[in-house]
């Protein structure tokens, strides 16, 4: 027998360490070469590491949560191969951990359950329970964690794709299947549940206490007439054919990337190490999405050069692309510009944090029905407001203010957006 030492690889952008957000392997399990071994977090994306031979996994180095330099030791492996092995002697010490559940990733949409049509299928699983092996079924740590939350076992699940089970699967066992739901567990009263803040939820921690702590924001809030573009966006909607459902975001994208080439200033990062503000003629349109790991910003490329339903489609790719953890790293970095929606429960006023570097950020609230005096008469409107916010360093406030107003005058008047 030897030892193989598996060392995290330099991973990309001259990154120095990397957290690990899940461990896909526990000490002493046999694994097959390019086997999942481990996630990986560098700023915002997942990297996936595999086992680089067929072993037994004796050492593994740091809990879910632990920062690991790059080119330090990430598992040990005890191999059968002569191929890259090192002497026992050689193998440094570095703490054995026996890790904890896998922090869960974010999990896809749910709006497509299929039903469970074809057995998943399984990988051998060679930890011995009571001296007897039992097959493991393939699946993501984010699955095996809700399916324990939820009292499932996951040989009883039936994979659609026949591959691997998946969070739909789960959903079509719990409504056609028989087996019994567990509750996930509560805090009793009187005890304390301590957290720890890591992966995606402590880069969403540190990112926003940089840009509180360095940027003067600016808010500015207008309320926005929406009545004649909500009349427009139901009347797309009827002739969308195949094509995703037009909601109010591409809307407001699209009046946004008209009215910034006037308010350049606007568009905009700030390196303040440097003390240089680059201004972009592109706009890279970040909006804001809520996954189960936190808020994630997605970024869509030329944002300028894509009509409402290039649009619509975007968002969609990219938000289920972070929602389901797939998200590549050149689509959550690089935005210009961000704009944020909490939906239906978007509130009456909001002041979003911006997404340093950028200099402003856009939020949307909810959309209410009162009455409003239109050309002298009352009558009754959607109304919502635009909150918006601005690093006060780089933006003027009356830029700040006539930019939004330039919105409005677009979203209020929705002709003037299909006008080049």
């Amino acid at each position: 027998m030897a030892r193989h030492i598996f060392k995290l690889p330099d991973i990309g952008e001259g990154i120095a360490e990397a957290e690990i957000v899940a461990w896909h392997v526990a000490v002493g399990d046999l694994v097959e070469e390019d086997a999942p071994l481990a996630d990986m977090m560098t700023d915002k994306a997942t990297v996936e590491m595999s086992a680089p031979v067929a072993g037994r996994v004796v050492e593994i180095a740091g809990a879910v949560g632990d920062q690991i330099a790059i080119g330090s030791v990430l598992a040990v492996f005890e191999t059968e191969a002569n191929k890259g092995e090192v002497g026992t002697a050689d193998v440094p010490e570095i703490p054995v951990v026996a890790p904890p559940e896998a922090a869960a990733v974010a999990e896809p949409e749910r709006a497509m359950q299929p039903e469970p049509v074809a057995p998943a299928s399984v990988s051998p699983d060679l930890r011995e329970s009571g001296g007897t092996a039992r097959s493991r079924v393939s699946a993501s740590p984010a699955v095996r964690a809700r399916a324990k939350d939820l009292g499932i076992d996951l040989h009883d699940v039936k994979s659609a794709q026949g591959d691997r089970v998946r969070h739909a699967d789960l959903d079509a066992h719990l409504r056609y299947a028989t087996a019994a739901v567990v509750a996930a567990p509560t805090v009793a009263p009187g005890e304390v549940e301590e957290i720890r803040v890591m992966g995606m939820r402590r880069r969403i921690a540190e990112n926003m206490a940089e840009s509180k702590r360095n940027i003067p924001h600016f808010a500015y809030v207008e309320e926005i007439d929406v009545t004649e573009i909500e009349r427009l966006r139901a009347a797309m909607n009827m002739e969308r054919g195949a094509r995703p459902k037009l909601t109010l975001l591409p809307f407001l994208i699209r009046a946004m990337t008209k009215a910034l080439p006037g308010f350049p200033m606007v568009n905009a990062r700030y390196d303040d190490a440097a003390g240089v503000v680059s201004r972009h003629a592109s706009v890279h349109l970040g909006f804001a999405t809520q996954t189960d790991n936190g808020l994630t910003v997605p970024v869509i490329r030329d944002a300028q050069a894509r009509d409402v339903w290039g649009l619509a489609s975007e968002i969609v790719r990219l938000a289920d692309a972070a929602r389901r953890g797939k998200a590549t790293r050149d689509e959550l970095t690089g935005s210009t510009i961000t704009l944020t929606s909490l939906g239906p429960i978007g509130g009456i006023v909001s002041t979003p944090v911006i997404n340093r570097p950028e200099v402003a950020i856009v939020g949307v609230n909810r959309i209410v029905e009162r009455p409003a005096v239109v050309d002298g008469q009352i009558a009754i409107r959607k109304l919502m407001n635009l909150s918006s916010s601005f690093d006060h360093r780089v933006v003027d406030g009356w830029d700040a203010a006539s930019f939004i107003q330039a919105v409005r005058r677009l979203i209020e008047t929705p002709a003037l957006l299909f006008i080049d």
